[in-house]
């Protein structure tokens, strides 16, 4: 062996941290604030730049690199001088009064628990699929930009979600790298004698053992777990193995794992959060374990325990249909929580059942995550305004009885953070518009300060983007063809691919049906007409993953390869494979129009259209999710009517043939029409405006805002009022719910009557109350809303006894005598002051 290739055993027994300075690099590297804070690029690029552009791992960079290059970096004066100045501003940042601080200090709030499957927070850290864990990334960097003082709960996946690989023949390879934790920005987390932090977590005839990790998000920390450990047996080690892979069983296992061993790893560090925000339905068991511990801690059972902490748990519902939740058969739940029921939470297997289930008595039925998380929460939303109404359609089984409008789920729409997906060009634009602190809670002028540059600059910025992206699209081309083993030729003539100058149009996501990815291949030929244009040229960067086990989906990208493969079509459209994080950040940055062509409302949110924003992108979609409710046309162009058209091959006929309409006569022709200095106003007049108008409200500080004040604070205060006194209003309110249970099927309604005058109507109706308490309902006089606006809900007085009859009570209410008496009818409901019906208790009674 040559000299160069001996390792001697002095250099084996190296310890990095004998070198003066090296721990200021292991501080910077183990936060994640550098992947939104580009100060630290230059010391990573130093140390070694081809591992620092192929893998943005400042960690991985560090864990590499030679003793001697640690030191000769080190050793510059100037250099070094940075990078302590870089620690200093990073504490600095950890510890600077932000804007909730500033805003919020004063309130019951010290702590959230942000829960979620997936995190997206660097393609250093590879625990996510997709859109999920892109919100919980953002929302949590966002946290730590706000100084809202959040926590993130976790897996830590050994290999992650899949890594795709298009083969020779045009198909999907699935492949799962093997996650070394010793690679990944995240340490051990340890008690202060130097042990690991474990726990363990009972399940049917075994015990697992979960190991602890941290993650530094700027100022917020993100915790996982994992079941890699090594007193588990081989098949439990896997538990954590795969996101979003195995069958049922590992599912159940692994949410079991996300939600109770979630709960009790916060317990172990002493946190009590006052709020539980479930980032969707898989970590809804922490509802139950929340329960637990207070159980035991006031000595109170379950029911009063659950209704005292549910006033602190916010469930938030990314599915826009009801097969996307996850459910489990009866029996899996008997096998894996039977005990845990019994034993712990005190309640027979039929009452567990019963919180995921549409009717508890159905023994066939399955166990609904979603059930559980709204029946152990105290405020639901969905991710965007349509998904608030398309939920209140998912859940309303819940709430039978009761008006759509008024089944108890709310919305705030998603977004992203826009520091994450800015370019460096960018940011100095914005920043130069608009200062350094735009992201930190004062968005007020934003949208009157971009809008005073100027054309020339807006298209020189944007110029530069296309370049950018095209000699990325290149190189990454090039990768993937000398990968696949395609002959030098082939590799060489990726080098040269698509023309900066031209349009270029992205489309990226997972590949579903309902995505319809391939709606712009419903017509090939007019596609190819658009795409080889000589005098207005257009070409089309596409990305994507399917599910391994989603064979449509797989199929949707066969048929995109194809077309590709087509001598002519080669120059003008790129499929960029494994689809990451890393790819979607120059996507973003550099496509001039973004398309996104769901089935509308099947699309919940959206979030990929809204990282173009930052980087004068402009989105062409279809009127769902967040384009719905952001669509004008100033800013951006739409696909379809506004309405639902279900799984209609017709309509899409219809929306595709409208989608070349809207590329030919309005998009090509607006962004080639050039002024005498070759900028084409009319196009940058639409991307300032979308700049505008839409990047401060999909920013995820203005969700984060949105979280902190419509919930967490209310959530906080109401958690504190029911657990006072050993949750003393939680054992009023289940005495309260107690008794309405007794005496509800006994409520019914006598005569209704009502006078009329010029002006107004005065009704009055008979109720027997069968002995209920008047203070435990709320009688109302209601009217559907007319012509789309609200309904009238108008609170009935109790006015007088009615005679001869002990529980007959007469309720009267006057309204104005604009609408027909017959509008109106009676309604009942329950009522407990700080209980939120229908969401506290479902049951209403109608006079008719």
């Amino acid at each position: 062996m040559s000299d160069q290739g001996t390792v001697s055993n002095a250099e084996c027994n190296f310890r990095p941290d004998q070198i003066d300075g090296f721990d200021c690099l292991v501080e910077l590297a183990l936060n994640l604030r550098w992947s939104w804070n580009h100060a630290t690029d230059e010391v990573w690029r130093k140390l070694d730049p081809r591992l620092w552009e192929l893998t943005h791992n400042p960690w991985a960079v560090l864990q590499t690199v030679s003793k001697n290059q640690i030191e000769c970096v080190l050793g510059e004066l100037l250099l070094r001088q940075k990078i302590n100045e870089l620690v200093e501003a990073s504490r600095q940042s950890a510890v600077a009064p932000a804007w909730f601080q500033e805003s919020h200090a004063q309130t019951a709030l010290t702590c959230a628990a942000y829960f979620s499957m997936e995190f997206m927070l660097s393609e250093a850290l590879p625990i996510y699929s997709g859109g999920l864990g892109n919100v919980a990334g953002d929302q949590l960097k966002a946290a730590s930009d706000l100084g809202v003082p959040v926590v993130g709960v976790g897996l830590l996946y050994q290999q992650g979600y899949f890594r795709q690989v298009i083969d020779k023949s045009g198909e999907q390879q699935a492949l799962y790298p093997y996650n070394d934790p010793g690679q990944l920005p995240i340490t051990p987390l340890r008690h202060p004698n130097g042990e690991w932090l474990r726990l363990e977590i009972a399940l049917p005839g075994y015990s697992v053992w979960l190991r602890a990790w941290q993650v530094q998000v700027g100022r917020v920390k993100l915790y996982l777990l994992d079941s890699n450990d090594a007193a588990n047996f081989p098949a439990h080690r896997g538990i954590t193995s795969e996101l979003y892979g195995g069958g049922p069983e590992l599912r159940l296992k692994q949410e079991l794992l996300l939600g109770i061993g979630g709960w009790r790893l916060l317990r172990a560090l002493g946190l009590q959060p006052e709020v539980c925000h479930l980032n969707e339905g898989h970590a809804a068991f922490a509802v139950l374990e929340r329960a637990r511990n207070f159980m035991e801690e006031a000595e109170q059972p379950f029911e009063v325990a659950l209704a005292a902490t549910r006033a602190g748990n916010l469930f938030t519902t990314h599915t826009a249909v009801t097969a996307g939740f996850d459910r489990f058969a009866p029996a899996l739940i008997e096998q894996y929580l039977g005990w845990y029921a019994d034993k712990r939470l005190g309640i027979t297997l039929h009452d567990l059942l019963a919180l995921g289930r549409q009717n508890p008595n159905d023994s066939s039925e399955t166990f609904n995550m979603a059930y559980l998380a709204i029946r152990g929460s105290g405020a639901v939303n969905g991710v965007s305004r349509l998904h608030g109404k398309v939920s209140r359609h998912l859940f309303r089984p819940l709430f039978p009885s009761w008006p759509e409008d008024e089944i108890p789920i709310g919305y705030v729409t998603n977004g992203v953070h826009m520091p994450t997906w800015d370019s460096a060009p960018a940011d100095d634009l914005w920043t130069e518009s608009c200062g350094k602190d735009r992201w930190l809670g004062t968005t007020g002028t934003l949208e009157q300060d971009i809008r005073r540059v100027s054309d020339t600059r807006l298209w020189k910025f944007r110029t530069a983007a296309s370049r950018s992206l095209v000699e990325y699209a290149r190189g990454r081309v090039s990768r993937q063809l000398a990968a696949s083993g395609a002959p030098p030729a082939e590799v060489d003539d990726a080098k040269h691919l698509f023309d900066p100058n031209a349009l270029t149009l992205g489309f990226a996501r997972r590949f579903a049906t309902y995505k319809r990815p391939n709606l712009l291949l419903h017509d090939p030929q007019r596609l190819i007409r658009l795409l080889t244009n000589s005098q207005r040229p257009v070409q089309l960067i596409i990305a994507g993953k399917a599910h391994p086990e989603d064979r449509a989906g797989q199929a949707l990208i066969h048929e995109w390869i194809s077309f590709i493969r087509q001598p002519e079509i080669r120059p003008h459209v790129v499929f960029l494979s494994d689809y990451d994080m890393l790819l979607t950040e120059h996507l973003v940055q550099g496509v001039d129009v973004w398309i996104n062509t769901p089935r509308r409302p099947w699309e919940a949110c959206g979030t990929s259209g809204m990282k173009v924003l930052v980087n004068g992108g402009i989105n062409l979609s279809e009127l769902d999710g967040w384009w719905a409710e952001a669509y004008t046309p100033e800013v951006g162009w739409a696909l379809g009517d506004g309405r639902e058209h279900g799984d209609d091959p017709a309509w899409d006929a219809v929306e595709a043939d409208a989608l070349y309409d809207l590329l030919e006569r309005e998009v090509v022709p607006e962004f080639y029409a050039r002024n005498q200095s070759g900028i084409p106003t009319a196009w940058i007049k639409r991307m300032r405006e979308s700049m505008a108008r839409l990047t401060p409200r999909f920013s995820a500080d203005r969700t984060v805002r949105e979280y902190t004040e419509q919930h967490y604070l209310p959530a906080a205060t109401a958690y504190h009022l029911r657990i006072a006194n050993k949750g003393a209003i939680g054992r009023q309110i289940v005495d309260w719910q107690h008794a309405v249970d007794r005496k509800w099927g006994g409520l019914r309604f006598g005569d209704l009557r009502v006078e009329t005058n010029a002006d107004h109507q005065v009704f009055e109706v008979e109720i027997f109350l069968n002995d209920l308490d008047l203070n435990a309902v709320r009688v109302e006089l209601y009217a559907d809303g007319v012509n789309g606006g609200d309904p009238v809900r108008e609170e009935m007085k109790w006015a007088r006894l009615l005679p001869g009859a002990p529980d007959g009570w007469v309720y009267h209410a006057t309204v104005p005598a604009a609408r027909p008496a017959g509008d109106y009818t009676v309604r009942v409901t329950p009522h407990y002051d700080g209980v939120a019906v229908p969401l506290g208790d479902a049951r209403i009674l109608w006079q008719r």
